[in-house]
């Protein structure tokens, strides 16, 4: 799944330890869903997607896009 999370991370100045806090999770996690090794759970996709104010569609696409 393609994403957009390291562009919109570092537009709000965020590390990966900070938005992981946030998100209550690891900065591993946040690591992998950047680098495409790990697709978030759709629950963890939809507060990523509040978090960053924006639809969830702006932030990860599928495989075609």
């Amino acid at each position: 799944m393609k994403t957009r999370l390291k562009e919109l991370r570092a537009d709000r100045g965020w590390s990966q330890a900070e938005l992981a806090e946030r998100l209550g999770v690891s900065r591993q996690t946040v690591n992998s869903i950047e680098t495409e090794r790990y697709e978030p759970s759709l629950s963890l996709a939809f507060r990523i997607a509040r978090l960053v104010g924006l639809p969830i569609e702006d932030v990860f696409a599928g495989p075609e896009a």
